[in-house]
């Protein structure tokens, strides 16, 4: 009797999905975009149901493709982590992390622990992106993302708390040279406003701290708008307006008088920063590793997040 291989085709058909074509996902495996094409098909041949509806534009996946790629992303993922967990043993970090980090925070801190992460680890290998897209850990096969703002409920993911946000308000005196510092909240209104992304329908705001310590959203004028928080600092910096940032960006800027903030007493307003990953039965010696020196390196002295 011919044992059947339960892997065949698997691998191919997983990352066709991530990447969004065979092509890529050939280029990931090593394979050409036909061969991976031709595991895909046999597949669904064996399986006797498609798997992907294929168009000359795009791939998408069937009811039951999405079944089979949800059950096999967890799989694969349990495999990839018991071999870590295996390798651990002897007291190894190898293979490859996929990280994903919100720009401006990612370069400035968790960059740094990173590149220490790599200088000790040798056979550890990263593949970050800076985004500030929320990504599908568990389908897009993301090893770790760091998220800035409140967590919602998702049994798939678990987190570790690493810091806090904490936003303060803040202009150039060049600005403040031509423009009267507000004295209340609701002269945010007359102001320029630099401002990150928002949704499509949200009106522009920022939250700010009431007299009874409850914090609510404040409509502001919006002038600029940036998606990178590096971005809206070097805006700030250069008298294009009042910006609402995080400590950890404007802190030597405000040490320095190159910004000066406003509002003190409605300033105040935090988000948690935290450290998401896929549950899964074994967790990757690499995954682990960075976590703890995420951790070590949020609650050192001077740490501008710091809990």
């Amino acid at each position: 009797m011919e044992l059947k291989d339960p892997f065949s085709g698997v691998p191919e058909f997983v990352e066709t999905v991530r990447a969004g074509s065979f092509t890529s996902a050939g280029a990931q495996l090593g394979l050409s975009g036909s061969a991976v094409g031709k595991s895909v098909s046999r597949l669904e041949a064996r399986l006797g149901t498609k798997l992907l509806h294929r168009t000359t534009r795009r791939l998408s996946l069937t009811p039951e493709g999405q079944r089979y790629f949800d059950g096999w992303s967890s799989i694969l993922s349990d495999v990839e982590g018991l071999e870590s967990s295996v390798m651990a043993d002897s007291g190894q970090v190898s293979g490859r992390l996929n990280i994903h980090l919100p720009a401006a925070f990612g370069r400035r801190h968790v960059m740094p622990v990173l590149m220490r992460l790599a200088e000790r680890h040798p056979a550890l290998d990263l593949a970050v992106s800076f985004t500030e897209r929320r990504a599908n850990l568990v389908e897009d096969g993301i090893d770790l993302v760091v998220r800035i703002g409140t967590l919602t409920s998702d049994a798939d993911l678990v987190a570790r708390r690493l810091g806090r946000q904490r936003l303060v308000i803040c202009a150039s005196p060049a600005y403040l040279a031509g423009h009267k510092a507000p004295e209340r909240s609701a002269e945010l209104i007359d102001h320029d406003c630099i401002i990150g992304s928002r949704r499509d329908g949200v009106p522009p705001g920022w939250l700010l701290r009431q007299n009874d310590g409850e914090i609510t959203s404040q409509v502001i004028h919006a002038r600029h708008e940036f998606s990178d928080g590096d971005a809206m600092l070097q805006a700030t910096l250069a008298g294009a307006g009042l910006a609402q940032l995080p400590t950890w960006l404007v802190a030597k800027s405000l040490a320095s008088g190159a910004l000066v903030s406003v509002l003190d007493d409605a300033s105040g307003a935090e988000m948690p920063i935290h450290a998401v990953w896929p549950r899964s039965l074994y967790m990757k010696p690499g995954q682990r590793a960075l976590i703890d020196l995420l951790a070590a390196d949020a609650s050192r002295d001077g740490s501008p997040y710091r809990l």
